[in-house]
C-alpha cells in the first residue's frame, strides 16, 4: 500500500478493510470453523493443555487473539472484521454455557470429566495413560501435598480443567515410595520400611496367597512383575 493512499478520514478502508461486502459471510464461517477446531484439537491435546481454565474460555482466548491481531498489523484489513468473530466467538461460549448448564452429557463433551488417578493408594496405569500423566508428574504432585507415599492418598482426581484434587486416607496405610530414591537420609528420618510387598509400578500388593517367587508373579493393576516393600510414617 503506498502512503499516498493512506488517509486518515478514509473511514471505509479503516472500519471495512479492501474486501467486498460477500466477504463478511465468509468471515462468520470462518470464525465458526477456527473456534470449533480449537476446541477439539484442545479435546485431544489433553487436559493440561487447557490448566486452570475451561477448553471453551481457552479457545476463545486464542481466537480473539488471532481476530485482534491481523488487523493490527495489516492496513489492508479492516477493524470491523474482528469485532464480527469478536462477537461469534463471545454468543458461541456464551450459548455452550447455557447449553452446559442444562445438560451435564454436553458439558462433559466440550468441557471434559475429571478421571480418577488414584485409588485406595494404587495407580490407576490405563487412565494415566489415557490423560498422559506420567507417574513422575503425579508423584510431585503428591510431594507438593506433603505426602510421602501413595498409602497416604485415598484419591487423587485430574479435574476437566488438568488440575488435581488430593483425598487423603483418614487411615494410616502403607503405599508406594513416592520421594526420590537418593534421598536416603529424609526417607529414614520420616518413613519405616514395611514387610508389606507392593507393585513397584503402581503400589498394588502382591497376593497374600502367592507362592511363587516374587519376580514371577504378574500385578493384577498393571501387569509388572516387580516388587518392592511398601513404607509407612514413624510415629
Amino acid at each position: 500500500m503506498k502512503p499516498e493512499e493512506i488517509k486518515f478520514t478514509d473511514w471505509s478502508r479503516i472500519l471495512l478493510g479492501q474486501v467486498p461486502p460477500e466477504f463478511y459471510i465468509e468471515l462468520a464461517i470462518r470464525g465458526f470453523l477456527v473456534y470449533f477446531l480449537l476446541i477439539v484439537s484442545m479435546r485431544f491435546l489433553g487436559k493440561r493443555m487447557s490448566s486452570q481454565i475451561s477448553r471453551v474460555e481457552l479457545g476463545a482466548l486464542v481466537s480473539l487473539a488471532s481476530a485482534i491481531g491481523v488487523p493490527l498489523l495489516s492496513p489492508t484489513n479492516g477493524i470491523l472484521p474482528a469485532f464480527i468473530i469478536a462477537f461469534i466467538i463471545v454468543g458461541l461460549v456464551r450459548l455452550i454455557s447455557y447449553i452446559s448448564i442444562k445438560s451435564q452429557k454436553f458439558e462433559r463433551v466440550t468441557q471434559g470429566d475429571l478421571d480418577m488417578l488414584v485409588e485406595d493408594g494404587v495407580m490407576r496405569v490405563n487412565i494415566m495413560k489415557r490423560v498422559r500423566v506420567t507417574r513422575e508428574r503425579l508423584f510431585a504432585q503428591l510431594r507438593s501435598e506433603n505426602l510421602n507415599h501413595l498409602g497416604a492418598a485415598k484419591r487423587v482426581y485430574m479435574e476437566a480443567n488438568g488440575s488435581f484434587t488430593l483425598v487423603k486416607n483418614e487411615e494410616r496405610q502403607p503405599g508406594l515410595l513416592v520421594l526420590p530414591d537418593w534421598d536416603e537420609g529424609f526417607i529414614d528420618e520420616k518413613l519405616n520400611w514395611t514387610d508389606v510387598r507392593i507393585c513397584k509400578e503402581c503400589g498394588a500388593k502382591m497376593p497374600e496367597n502367592n507362592t511363587r517367587k516374587r519376580n514371577d508373579v504378574s500385578c493384577t493393576n498393571c501387569g509388572s512383575n516387580e516388587w518392592t516393600k511398601a513404607v509407612l510414617e514413624k510415629q
